[in-house]
């Protein structure tokens, strides 16, 4: 019997809703699995760790992360953190800090049942997940932004080569098993050397990968690329910020960003947390949608079952994605994908089919 010790971190607004319902679907299908186990493990993170400790990710969470195969992590409302702590970087942005959590990969792809605003897609980006304009995450020390005064505010990005190398690896990898072609995006021709560092380092990387094709995209034109012709793309790699923006763009294409699935990884461990926020609009009223972090789920066990080599968790990985698509296929899904079930009718309703 081979356990894995997964954190759970419930989170704010529908976190604890959605994730909850990922770990009951997890648990199911487990018990039906042979020569797997799950030890869950329940960590504060968000207004439980303000709460309690003080702190939206406390030490002992990070402490208890470091011994576990991976995570299941939900949104959080740091907006509406206590001054104090919106100073500080997001949960978000301090775990993948904290870890180096590198890459954040976000696969878009129709389902059966659910509209697309782009007919049939099948696309993964790899967004670098350390550096770029993201002011809170990409220094040693400090903040990367700064106001020499009241009316004057300068941010500076960071683009360093082994940051382009290991993002580009990861999505090269993922493109051989896949299509074999990659899309680099940039703004190289108004950003330089930035941009211009990391898309020359995407390219050396490529010429490692010889049976993939490999092109390239200014930012502002991809945007138009993926709404008229999505289907044409792959596997495409792009810096921080603009990660963030074509990977929201791309899941809200395909059907909706409450589907939208992520995972973070370093290589040694790896973080599911859905692409979306955590809609404190909604939160306790039992119509969340979990899709998205269900789906990360899936994707963290897939990502597991390649680093161990056990293809028994990645049967288990096909059997929960199944379960979750034929439930949607059904026309079983949550108010926003226009269906009538609850939060906790849809996730019994996977259960069963599992």
């Amino acid at each position: 019997m081979t356990t894995y010790k997964l954190g759970v971190l419930y989170g704010d607004g529908i976190g604890p809703e959605i994730v909850q319902s990922t770990v009951d679907v997890l648990q199911a299908a487990v018990e039906r699995a042979e020569g797997i186990s799950f030890e869950f493990v329940e960590l504060p993170m968000g207004w439980s760790g303000i709460n309690e400790y003080g702190d939206p990710v406390p030490a002992l969470t990070k402490e208890a992360l470091e011994t576990c195969h991976g995570w299941i992590m939900g949104p959080h409302d740091s907006a509406a953190y206590p001054l104090e702590h919106k100073a500080k970087r997001n949960p978000s942005g301090e775990l993948r800090h904290h870890f180096d959590l590198y890459a954040n990969i976000r696969p878009s792809k129709t389902i059966a049942g659910i509209k697309s605003m782009v007919g049939q897609a099948d696309l993964v980006i790899f967004r670098e997940n350390t550096e770029g304009f993201y002011p809170d995450r990409n220094m040693y020390a400090g903040s990367g932004e700064f106001m020499v005064n009241p009316e004057t505010a300068l941010v500076v990005g960071v683009f360093t080569k082994k940051a382009a190398e290991r993002i580009a690896h990861a999505a090269f990898r993922m493109a051989l098993q896949r299509r074999k072609k990659v899309a680099i995006v940039h703004k190289a021709n108004v950003i330089k050397l930035g941009y211009g560092l990391f898309l020359e380092t995407c390219r050396e990387v490529g010429k490692q990968y010889p049976a993939v094709e490999v092109e390239d995209y200014h930012i502002d034109a991809m945007t138009a690329h993926l709404v008229r012709r999505a289907k044409d793309f792959d596997v495409i790699v792009t810096t921080n910020m603009f990660g963030d923006i074509l990977s929201d763009l791309a899941g809200e294409l395909v059907g909706s960003l409450g589907l939208a699935p992520s995972i973070n990884t370093n290589d040694n461990q790896a973080m599911a947390q859905a692409a979306h926020g955590s809609a404190p609009d909604i939160a306790g009223k039992n119509m969340a949608n979990p899709v998205g972090e269900m789906l990360s789920a899936v994707m963290l066990l897939d990502w597991l079952a390649s680093r161990h080599q056990d293809e028994s968790l990645q049967q288990l990985a096909r059997t929960v994605e199944t379960a979750i698509m034929r439930t949607i296929e059904a026309g079983i899904c949550t108010r926003d994908l226009g269906g009538t079930a609850t939060t906790t009718e849809f996730t019994k309703a996977i259960a069963e089919r599992l």
